[in-house]
């Protein structure tokens, strides 16, 4: 496996929820495996799914080989990050019969995380011709929480108009843009800022970073 810098994260656990987690190919894969180790450590249910160019990015950014076989996946992360008999699952990009394709059976929320524009785009024009893309179209029409972590600069009109869309569709559009007032000195300080925000999202109390206002200890 590959150098883990990131110490045991500090949230509360919240067992029997569900929470989908997708991982596309826009550069910020350290943003999802601490997000994923996040959720397992909060004893979150993760539903896991990922793209072929997010294996790619995975080896560029981590120097990680995400193998092809969701089974191989579920097994190489739950044991890297200690998930729990069943916590873990990973679907391939074409299986239609997991839970998350049908709206009898979605998750608590879902996050794409990171994001690219192609997915984006997707999911405001309504397409489904992948299960990430199935999954966030049956998140918004159970009105059930998605938020984006979009990773592009700059964007273009075309990527904002799809971003309003679907915030007026009642997604989160949560870009990966760290505070400097914790006066962060790492990497893991700046990825963590961004990650503890998205589990302020789901609902998840962590405590990943100094807030804003809070005494020190």
């Amino acid at each position: 496996m590959i150098d883990w810098p990131y110490a045991p994260p500090q949230v509360d656990e919240y067992a029997g929820k569900t929470i989908a987690l997708a991982l596309t190919g826009a550069s910020g894969m350290p943003y999802a495996l601490r997000l994923l180790q996040c959720l397992l450590a909060a004893k979150v249910r993760v539903w896991l799914l990922y793209s072929q160019v997010a294996q790619i990015v995975a080896a560029q950014e981590m120097q990680l080989a995400l193998p092809s076989r969701p089974a191989d996946v579920a097994n190489m992360l739950g044991q890297w990050f200690a998930a729990g008999r069943g916590q873990l699952q990973v679907f391939g990009r074409d299986e239609w019969f997991a839970p998350i394709a049908s709206g009898s059976n979605p998750a608590d929320a879902m996050v794409i995380c990171p994001c690219t524009m192609g997915t984006l785009a997707a999911v405001a024009q309504g397409l489904s011709d992948n299960l990430i893309e199935r999954a966030a179209d049956v998140m918004l029409k159970e009105h059930k929480q998605l938020i984006l972590v979009p990773r592009e600069t700059p964007f273009s009109a075309i990527h904002l108009e799809n971003m309003l869309k679907l915030a007026r569709l009642g997604a989160v559009i949560l870009p990966p843009n760290p505070g400097f007032y914790q006066q962060p000195d790492s990497v893991v300080q700046l990825v963590d800022y961004v990650v503890a925000r998205i589990l302020d999202h789901l609902g998840i109390n962590n405590r990943l970073l100094p807030r804003w206002g809070a005494a020190e200890a």
